[in-house]
């Protein structure tokens, strides 16, 4: 387990032609872009997430911006493990493999200080962060296992590293998330023995993200230290650009380190 220390490349060349790529948590702004992105590179995209209306709206989004390219929607519930594995089967089925999950679900709750943190938000985060990285994590580990560029990529935040007074039950969240795919990492490295790991298992690191809604809701902000969900995008294709024994068990820093 290693920490990468330097930002990580945002420039990828687009070399994810015949890739089959899974985003869970597709709806959102940073799915989204994801979404366009991995299919502008040429890879096959099929994207989950619990609203099929915002689920609809992005794959067609998707599917607009790359004419030609195929962008797929499966309404799934990761928060139970057999529909994650039949969604994971699935793909393998329809597409003959899979080469990534990108792994989006998110979800914040905080508080004015430790004190007044409410376990209710422990309750809910759980399920949102953790539980929903051990399903995807142990639905496709084997499908990826059986691909030469196989990626599992978590987004999180540089509060796990440095937790805040308000912010105890995130962090917990997220830095287990991050302690759960730094092991499937090792899953990978023990797999690929002397000569190393041919699947990889990382983390992209941002301190939050920002996206075109947010500048116009707030036009005075300045988002200090946050990354554009498009270019958050750029840095998740920009991972296959990278040997799996580079990138995995790592951490890639797109913002700066606490």
């Amino acid at each position: 387990m290693t920490d990468s220390t330097d930002t990580a490349d945002v420039t990828p060349k687009d070399t994810l032609g015949g890739a089959v790529i899974a985003v869970a948590g597709a709806a959102g702004p940073a799915g989204r872009a994801a979404l366009k992105r991995l299919a502008e590179a040429g890879a096959t995209v099929i994207g989950a997430d619990a609203d099929a209306e915002r689920l609809a709206e992005a794959v067609d989004e998707a599917r607009y911006a790359h004419g030609g390219a195929t962008v797929v929607g499966d309404t799934v519930d990761l928060l139970d493990l057999q529909a994650t594995r039949d969604w994971a089967d699935r793909i393998e089925k329809d597409f003959g493999r899979v080469d990534g999950v990108v792994h989006l679900v998110g979800g914040w709750r905080g508080s004015a200080s430790f004190a007044e943190t409410d376990l209710a938000d422990w309750d809910l985060l759980e399920k949102l962060l953790i539980r929903t990285v051990q399903h995807t994590s142990l639905a496709f580990e084997g499908a990826l296992g059986r691909s030469e560029r196989g990626r599992y990529l978590l987004i999180s935040a540089a509060g796990a590293s440095r937790p805040t007074a308000g912010n105890a039950a995130y962090a917990a969240s997220k830095a287990a998330a991050e302690a759960w795919t730094l092991a499937l990492g090792d899953a990978f490295r023990k797999a690929g023995g002397d000569a190393g790991p041919r699947q990889a298992a990382a983390i992209l690191v941002v301190k939050a993200l920002v996206h075109d809604a947010m500048r116009a809701e707030r036009p005075n902000a300045k988002f200090a230290g946050f990354t554009d969900v498009k270019e958050l995008a750029e840095a998740i294709t920009g991972v296959w650009d990278k040997p799996a024994a580079e990138v995995n068990g790592t951490r890639l820093w797109l913002t700066e380190k606490p």
